[in-house]
């Protein structure tokens, strides 16, 4: 089955399915949880997104990782590891969670100190900081899918340039302008 992309209006109910699945994940990692976030375009109010909430654990370290995996496939995940082979990152592990046949929730597993925290973590920070950068790239998802970017690679290369772009702005504003709480 092929994978479509739907962006949808913000919903105000993503915060409330990220802090439902934040509390089992929780007892899933335990002791080795050092962080957990809402990350993505969910986790920006008034933003259109997916409506698949993504999530960012942050481990100690992700040597022996692979043990999380029967319990997050308890919990519905799906294990994906890295997912090299589909443009993944090393040290990024990744789990998708299918509900009705449609994904609703997508967990990122780092370690501590991965080159991704920081700009998985800023880049929605700054875009609730600026509502008009988050328009603009609402408007930018939007019109990938009207121009047939409805599947999933499309859609990313669409993104990608301005998304990099945005990570770049991103961390140099939060260079000057540190966040309440370091990623």
């Amino acid at each position: 089955m092929i994978r479509r992309i739907e962006v949808v209006p913000y919903d105000p109910r993503w915060p409330d399915l990220f802090a439902a699945e934040a509390v089992a994940l929780r007892g899933i990692f335990g002791t080795a949880l050092r962080a957990i976030h809402h990350v993505g375009s969910t986790a920006v109010p008034g933003l259109p997104a997916k409506p698949t909430i993504d999530i960012l654990i942050v481990l100690d370290d992700t040597e022996g990782v692979e043990r999380f995996d029967p319990a997050m496939e308890a919990l519905g995940y799906r294990v994906r590891g890295e997912c090299l082979d589909a443009g993944g990152t090393p040290g990024r592990f990744y789990y998708s969670k299918p509900t009705e046949g449609k994904r609703t929730h997508h967990v990122h597993v780092c370690a501590a100190g991965h080159f991704q925290i920081p700009e998985m973590v800023l880049f929605p920070e700054y875009l609730r900081r600026h509502p008009e950068i988050a328009a603009e790239y609402g408007r930018l998802k939007l019109r990938a899918v009207e121009q047939g970017a409805d599947r999933s690679v499309p859609y990313m290369e669409r993104k990608h340039d301005w998304i990099r772009s945005a990570i770049r702005d991103a961390l140099e504003y939060f260079s000057s302008h540190p966040p309440r709480s370091p990623p």
